[in-house]
């Protein structure tokens, strides 16, 4: 029996595998991910005017149910070809078309994995495709990383140090020495941030129903214009890449590319109505979780109900805690996730013909996912057919 088949098999039984943690490494690991999170949820909110209230709720919700269900740190993220195209747009974005982006994709996933289309696609992925899309998505986690390190350079450079002494010696957690470094900084960089946290009070709310305020050529317009550029990166990145490297490195615990469809296409649709942004999971995120010490779904837990909890007291003031944490730090948060999930690629071997395609794959990758997928499996073919030699 194939893992796909013994996971389908297995599907209302997933409740049952393993036992999540929650102790102080999985805790670290929770953070792993703030390098993508981070910047994006700024964007939507200071840039778009989106209500974090919502985005936060669903991200909290979202995290709570995927690692009690996988039991593995599979992470929950911003869509980022949607929300770069949202935040870039200068306001021709609406909120109306995010919320019809999320509701479309949701729809999208979950017919995609429930009719079981996503596996006609992710039959043709070789292992050197799979492997090509993963370094692609590590080396830009990588570079992107550097840029945002360059920010401040002084403060990555004590980053950089901190993190590996840690995770050399590990009694105490890198991240949490990476947090109290970058919060420390953070007072430095900006001497009015103490009086600005100081005034920052509780104050309870509860999610609203915004799928009213959207029309239906918000909804076409989502669509369009958001969702379906996504796709492409959607498979290889949410679908394929995640995975494979879950599977990797939880035998005991696998997916299937139905399965992270169908997650995909619940969360947004659940979201969506309630000011939530179009969320996937992603290789680069588990890549960052597992880097910095996750092993279960207690930690993804953990930081669900971290987000609830900003969500429902503190959302009118989140912005200013989120913008506040040095970039710099968050780039070496990146580019560590980066080295974690570029490095997965070194069982591809040492034949000429798969090692290429990787690498074909992995330029393109660095620049539309889509195509380094499409172009990966045409190389393939055209090599195991030996229409083409190198």
């Amino acid at each position: 029996m194939t893992t796909e088949q013994a996971t389908d098999v297995h599907w209302t039984q997933r409740w049952r595998l393993g036992k999540n943690k929650y102790d102080h490494v999985e805790l670290a690991g929770a953070f792993g991910d703030l390098g993508t999170l981070i910047p994006f949820v700024v964007g939507y909110i200071a840039v778009m005017k989106i209500d974090p209230l919502g985005i936060l709720f669903m991200f909290g919700a979202s995290l709570i149910v995927v690692g009690l269900y996988y039991k593995t740190p599979i992470p929950v993220q911003p869509m980022k070809a949607i929300g770069g195209a949202a935040i870039a747009s200068g306001g021709a974005i609406s909120p109306g078309m995010i919320c019809g982006a999320g509701l479309f994709t949701g729809i999208f996933w979950f017919l995609a994995g429930s009719s079981k289309i996503v596996n006609l696609v992710t039959r043709l992925a070789a292992k050197p495709i799979i492997r090509g899309i993963v370094l692609g998505l590590g080396l830009l986690f990588i570079t992107e990383g550097v840029r945002m390190m360059r920010a401040t350079w002084w403060l990555a450079i004590i980053g950089l140090f901190v993190t590996y002494f840690f995770l050399t010696y590990p009694k105490f957690p890198a991240m949490f020495a990476l947090l109290i470094v970058g919060a420390a900084a953070a007072f430095v960089l900006d001497p009015t941030l103490a009086q600005e946290l100081s005034g920052i009070r509780p104050d309870f709310r509860m999610p609203e129903f915004t799928l009213a305020r959207t029309t239906w050529k918000e909804f076409i317009q989502g669509a369009l214009i958001l969702a379906i550029p996504q796709i492409p990166l959607t498979i290889g990145n949410a679908v394929i890449a995640i995975r494979a490297e879950n599977n990797e490195l939880f035998p005991d615990r696998p997916v299937t590319d139905r399965m992270m469809a169908v997650s995909q296409g619940l969360m947004n649709m659940a979201s969506a109505p309630f000011g939530g942004i179009p969320m996937c999971h992603g290789a680069g995120g588990m890549a960052g979780h597992v880097r910095f010490g996750a092993r279960t779904g207690g930690s993804l837990v953990m930081l669900g109900a971290i987000m609830l909890a900003l969500a429902l007291f503190f959302s009118n003031s989140i912005g200013v805690l989120f913008q506040a944490f040095p970039k710099a730090m968050l780039g070496v948060i990146l580019f560590f996730a980066g080295t974690e999930l570029a490095i997965t690629v070194r069982d591809i071997g040492s034949k000429k013909e798969d090692v290429y395609v990787m690498l074909v794959v992995a330029g393109l990758a660095m620049w539309n996912m889509g195509v380094a997928f499409l172009a990966g499996i045409i190389l393939y073919q055209l090599l195991q057919r030996s229409w083409v030699r190198l």
